[in-house]
């Protein structure tokens, strides 16, 4: 093996090459880096930085608040039925023989399969009566805890576990359960303020706050959505078909449509998210992104405060109303029409019973049907034994 030389017109050009022999017979180049390297040497082109791939924007939470308010229902309703004690309250009871004192109340009281009226007021159901006359506020959040019957809980419970596993999964639990607490007790407010003769129970004013707060979020993050109208036309008619809903018979559409409302203006409040160009420059590497953006858009602003004002007004007028005894049917007097709509199948006006009582003998006659019952009540002063008397009586 030698050694090779290579020349050039000027020696600053010379390339030296040499071959070494090695121990495995293999040879070996080496080829010396020119002297003017560095004038040859040109820079990789530059690319703008690029935001991580591992980067994620918001965090996913683990939902365990919802499942919790699934369970805390359904044990709700199992003591409710446990209080109830059908066969030693009344005659006819559904599943006497299998249930015991879990059996279900007649279908004529109860079509949902349920504990009676007068169970569900002692363990804290909406009644207009005992709010404003008792000053028993607290119930318009303890009725939102409890069902009518097994097919309204298992409804509501689904629907919960559909709609609300998604939201807190993807705002937490705090402010999920600030939505759906506050929700109930608004669609309680307004349901009292329109229903006057008849107690009302059930979570479906918070679930429809819920909905209504689904809105407001995609309204109010608009520009970090994509497929906008989908998402919206989608939520829109979800809505829509579950308010459509509440114009039947036995359903109290003003509980829906006061928890949607406060859902929606809770929404614009609790569910606001920053925008993508804040959140990426404040947790991306330095020199990624610059930092010119601002945490909210103006409208996001705007929103916010307007929604917080209507949200303070709402509950300050109602209450305000409520416990003043004003009837929200006074005032609007086609209202009624948003709760149900009178059609050949079923009728919308409440039972009404003309009754006459001495002491604890009561006789009464259904205004509708013209039947007449005499009674006698262990309490003559409970307002939810009349009731359920009367809608026996009337059916």
């Amino acid at each position: 093996m030698g050694r090779a030389k290579t020349s050039s017109s000027s020696e600053s050009d010379k390339v030296e090459i040499k071959i070494q022999p090695r121990s495995d017979l293999n040879p070996a180049v080496v080829i010396p880096r020119p002297p003017n390297h560095q004038q040859n040497f040109h820079p990789p082109p530059h690319r703008p930085p690029q935001r991580p791939r591992s980067h994620r924007l918001f965090k996913k939470w683990i939902p365990w608040f919802v499942p919790t308010i699934v369970l805390v229902n359904v044990a709700i309703f199992v003591y409710a039925m446990y209080l109830n004690d059908c066969p030693r309250n009344s005659e006819n009871c559904i599943g006497r023989s299998l249930l015991d004192r879990f059996a279900f109340q007649s279908t004529k009281e109860n079509p949902l399969l349920g504990p009676s009226a007068a169970t569900l007021l002692k363990l804290g159901a909406l009644d207009v009566k005992s709010v404003v006359d008792g000053h028993q506020v607290w119930r318009l959040a303890s009725c939102m805890w409890l069902h009518a019957g097994v097919f309204h809980v298992l409804a509501n419970m689904l629907s919960l576990i559909f709609v609300g596993v998604r939201l807190e999964q993807e705002f937490g639990f705090a402010r999920i359960g600030l939505v759906y607490v506050i929700s109930g007790i608004g669609g309680s407010l307004l349901s009292s303020l329109f229903v006057r003769t008849t107690i009302s129970v059930g979570a479906s004013g918070a679930l429809f706050g819920l909905l209504g707060a689904m809105l407001s979020e995609l309204l109010i993050n608009w520009t970090i959505y994509e497929n906008k109208c989908a998402a919206l036309s989608t939520l829109v008619l979800i809505i829509i078909i579950n308010l459509a809903v509440g114009i039947l018979p036995h359903v109290d559409n003003f509980a829906h449509l006061g928890g949607f409302v406060t859902g929606f203006l809770l929404g614009f409040i609790l569910l606001i998210r920053p925008q993508f160009g804040w959140v990426n420059q404040r947790n991306a590497p330095p020199g990624y992104y610059s930092k010119n953006t601002s945490k909210y858009k103006a409208y996001q602003y705007i929103f916010l405060i307007l929604a917080l004002l209507l949200l303070i007004a709402e509950f300050a007028v109602g209450l305000g109303l409520l416990l003043g005894g004003a009837d929200g049917n006074d005032h609007c007097h086609w209202c009624h029409y948003l709760s149900c709509i009178p059609s050949p199948f079923w009728a919308c006006g409440p039972v009404r019973c003309s009754s006459s009582q001495l002491q604890n003998q009561v006789n009464m006659t259904c205004l509708s049907n013209h039947k007449s019952g005499f009674y006698t009540l262990q309490n003559p002063n409970n307002t939810a034994e009349l009731q359920r008397l009367c809608t026996v009586l009337c059916h």
